[in-house]
């Protein structure tokens, strides 16, 4: 079926849908901005949804534990009353104008006039760092071999090997030695990089013998027929090998990001993010702003929650810009009321 591209007036273009746009979102419909979101994704939630919807997150005020998914269902909740517009499904391509009167284009041709822009576009394009095994696509067609862990039921009883030294590796090498028959924790150093509790349940782990430590290895090579995996090869700085009964290979290697076409928009750029002032989140051309994982400025951590406060503070600047003639009188949601439609 042939799409019939759309046209779209709004206050402010927000470019991603996930926790910190949709946020932003909530922050400019209660400042009465009109907005609307836009994802190269087919639905809402950005990589929490689509890297991690059962992954629990700890950071979050006033959750002790939610998973992704949940965070994004209840951002979804919290801006349903305003009926926020959105297009996905596309990635915007085309930006020209300037702070007041922008055009947006996407590349399925939808097209969107906007005074402001915030970009919560996470990392921009992200895709798994792939680690260089020979055979590697067959193990990932069959599911033997994933970078993301969507369904956590669907690892009970299986032999597990989680590669890598980070937050996600520790995180569901902690979640999935409840449900798996074995997990072992393969990293290239006996040093891990994890918040100071979390890296004391993996020794608590390891302890129990719930979760085998296998350092210091690196991936070396996979075995099995047709796409199902019996084997993981290790190898470590002295070339001794070590193979390892698996069923499952859980590389967490981080993401490989591109920025994509925002990177042609005459922004400032650094290393795949775009640094702004942190007292308006404004890039380096009036009018357009980042938030989240894509912005840059000292000071800046990576966290969920400062992405939120991002988005109040990127609404309230993208406010003037979009109505320069109206005072912006600074409102509590206590005295601004129940949200709803204003």
């Amino acid at each position: 079926m042939t799409h019939a591209a759309s046209s779209h007036t709004t206050d402010v273009a927000i470019i991603g849908a996930g926790p910190t746009a949709l946020f932003a979102a909530f922050e400019c419909r209660m400042l009465r901005l009109d907005c609307i979101l836009t994802d190269v994704l087919d639905s809402v939630g950005g990589q929490c949804a689509a890297l991690y919807p059962e992954k629990p997150i700890y950071d979050i005020p006033a959750h002790p534990s939610i998973t992704g998914g949940d965070l994004i269902a209840a951002l979804e909740e919290q801006i349903a009353p305003f009926n926020v517009p959105r297009l996905l499904g596309s990635r915007v391509s085309h930006l020209e104008g300037e702070a007041g009167a922008f055009t947006l284009k996407n590349e399925r041709g939808d097209t969107i006039h906007a005074k402001a822009i915030i970009i919560a576009a996470g990392a921009g394009a992200f895709g798994p760092n792939r680690p260089p095994l020979d055979g590697l696509d067959a193990y990932e067609r069959s599911g033997a071999v994933q970078y993301y862990v969507k369904k956590r039921a669907d690892f009970t009883g299986r032999r597990i090997v989680v590669a890598g030294g980070g937050d996600s590796a520790l995180d569901w090498a902690l979640s999935l030695s409840d449900i798996a028959e074995k997990v072992y924790l393969v990293h290239r150093r006996d040093r891990f990089r994890g918040a100071p509790e979390t890296l004391a349940q993996i020794e608590a782990k390891i302890t129990a013998g719930a979760i085998e430590k296998v350092v210091p290895y690196q991936l070396h090579g996979l075995k099995g027929e047709s796409g199902q995996l019996t084997h993981v090869d290790l190898i470590a700085m002295d070339d001794t090998v070590r193979s390892l009964e698996a069923d499952v290979l859980l590389p967490f290697y981080g993401l490989s990001t591109d920025l994509g076409p925002v990177a042609a928009w005459g922004l400032e750029t650094q290393r795949s993010t775009i640094p702004v002032n942190p007292a308006t989140m404004q890039t380096s051309l009036e009018g357009i702003f980042a938030i989240g994982d894509v912005a840059q400025y000292p000071g800046k951590m990576k966290l969920i929650l400062q992405g939120f406060s991002e988005g109040a503070v990127a609404a309230h600047a993208a406010h003037h810009v979009a109505h320069p003639d109206k005072a912006l009188r600074f409102e509590h949601s206590t005295s601004r009321g129940q949200p709803g439609t204003p």
